[in-house]
């Protein structure tokens, strides 16, 4: 498993639409071994992760309630957090 698709079930709130689509991102570049997007590669990738992304959100409607939370949150929050943070200070 790629080491850096942060665990989406568990988390409260429950994880967004851009989350799953980004786990979905993460997951088709790197099966994919594509680091960029370009003409060539866009059209595969976009259908890949959309189906993906699909696949990911019925999983965690499915999927029983964790006891624990994931013990990381996803990239996104952690980005709007900082960005929480430094609008804080400012």
């Amino acid at each position: 498993m790629c080491r850096n698709i942060t665990v989406l079930r568990g988390l409260e709130p429950a994880a967004t639409e851009q989350e799953i689509y980004a786990a979905a991102l993460q997951y088709v570049r790197k099966v994919g071994g594509i680091s960029g997007l370009s003409s060539a590669t866009k059209p595969a990738v976009d259908k890949a992760v959309a189906a993906i992304a699909a696949a990911t959100t019925t999983l965690l409607a499915e999927l029983p309630d964790r006891r624990v939370p994931p013990p990381t949150e996803p990239p996104l929050r952690r980005i709007a957090a900082r960005e929480n943070e430094v609008g804080e200070t400012a």
